[in-house]
């Protein structure tokens, strides 16, 4: 297993920390959530959230930030974890957590604007949603960390599912008569309306805008 904090920021340019948990095994994501004011309590709450009664792992991979305080040290040992550190300035040691985090901000962050806490855990929760299930990884054997099952081409149709608000797509083969919408990530108002737009040009004449018609 293994963690690591990551920083976002939102529409008005305030910091919100996101903490991930890993699985090595498949690339399998186990938890995450977000904070504005991370400490040492928050994480070990994390911990204990993210490996609940005999699920904790041997070992625990993680760097050496401060935010993991005595109380998150006590708290790990006392669940029978191994604390494995990375020597400083090192991230590549962490490379399995580095790789999820690199894939969020490529694959989603860098094309949405975060308008507050609440919108990026939203934003998170459906992208992991398409992590864990229909993204492939070349390191299980084009798979998803979710086994996802082979499907001849007798069972149907090519259709399309979009899935992140629609920045990826899940391609499955259906029946005619089995074919259901699927239900899009919900976005209201202004977060629907930067969801839409990936330039900033035009979110500033959207933006403005919305800004007269409060006037």
């Amino acid at each position: 297993m293994a963690v690591d904090f990551f920083t976002v920021p939102t529409i008005s340019f305030r910091a919100l920390f996101v903490f991930v948990v890993l699985a090595h095994h498949r690339r399998r994501h186990i938890h995450f959530n977000v904070t504005a004011h991370p400490g040492a309590e928050w994480t070990t709450q994390q911990i204990v959230q993210a490996f609940p009664w005999d699920t904790a792992p041997r070992y625990l991979i993680r760097d050496r930030d401060t935010i993991y305080g005595e109380d998150f040290r006590q708290r790990v040992q006392a669940m029978g974890i191994h604390e494995v550190l990375t020597a400083p300035r090192s991230p590549w040691q962490n490379a399995y957590a580095e790789r999820l985090v690199g894939s969020i901000r490529r694959e989603c962050l860098d094309h949405v604007i975060v308008l507050n806490e609440p919108s990026l855990r939203r934003i998170l929760r459906s992208y992991f949603d398409y992590y864990q299930r229909s993204r492939t990884h070349l390191a299980v054997g084009k798979d998803a960390p979710e086994s996802r099952a082979v499907q001849p081409p007798e069972l149907g149709l090519v259709i399309e599912l979009p899935q992140v608000g629609g920045l990826h797509h899940r391609y499955e083969q259906r029946a005619a008569s089995r074919i259901t919408p699927k239900p899009k990530l919900r976005l209201h108002g202004l977060e629907a309306a930067i969801w839409r737009h990936d330039s900033w040009r035009k979110f500033h004449a959207l933006f403005k805008r919305r800004s007269t018609s409060l006037r």
